[in-house]
């Protein structure tokens, strides 16, 4: 198998990959004959431990898209849009003309608290079926539907952050 490397600053790069995890560029993608969602992976940026002083939270929001997977990492944010300057998830919505060139953000504290905020799109942002306000954030879980304009759908996986009371048991007292 042939090693593939970033056209911007030829760093190896995967075959799935949309952007360079390097320096941020969007990767060419190859035209597929089939109609199977690729099963790629990109992310904004990664955490630097620098940073944060070492505490990283290990929760990443995940939404899974028709043309593959938007990870947001716990202290980030990624814009979802058409703009290849704005968004660097921009080759994952390059068929969409409906999604705006900068259409919503989608936010992951420190603690993994996830939200989305429509960034004034034409077509709007949902969050299972309801629209998302312009510049108003609300909060995401685990299982939601995001729609950005009316056909492009993802799910959100957001792991849990704190143990299901229903599984925690108190000792008897006597």
């Amino acid at each position: 198998m042939a090693t593939l490397t970033c056209p911007n600053c030829a760093a190896e790069v995967k075959a799935g990959d949309l952007i360079c995890f390097t320096c941020g560029a969007n990767l060419p993608r190859a035209a597929r004959d089939d109609d199977m969602p690729a099963a790629s992976t990109v992310m904004q940026e990664s955490l630097r431990p620098d940073h944060l002083g070492g505490a990283i939270s290990s929760a990443v929001l995940r939404l899974t898209f028709p043309t593959g997977n938007v990870e947001v990492p716990a202290g980030t944010a990624v814009l979802l849009g058409r703009d290849p300057a704005e968004s660097l998830v921009a080759a994952a919505f390059a068929h969409y003309e409906n999604v705006s060139r900068r259409h919503a953000t989608v936010a992951v504290d420190d603690a993994g608290h996830a939200s989305i905020r429509d960034e004034n799109s034409t077509n709007g942002t949902f969050v299972n079926g309801d629209r998302v306000l312009p510049g108003i954030s609300v909060r995401l879980a685990d299982g939601d539907i995001v729609r950005l304009a009316a056909d492009v759908s993802a799910e959100v996986v957001l792991p849990r952050q704190h143990p299901d009371p229903a599984s925690l048991t108190r000792p008897d007292q006597h």
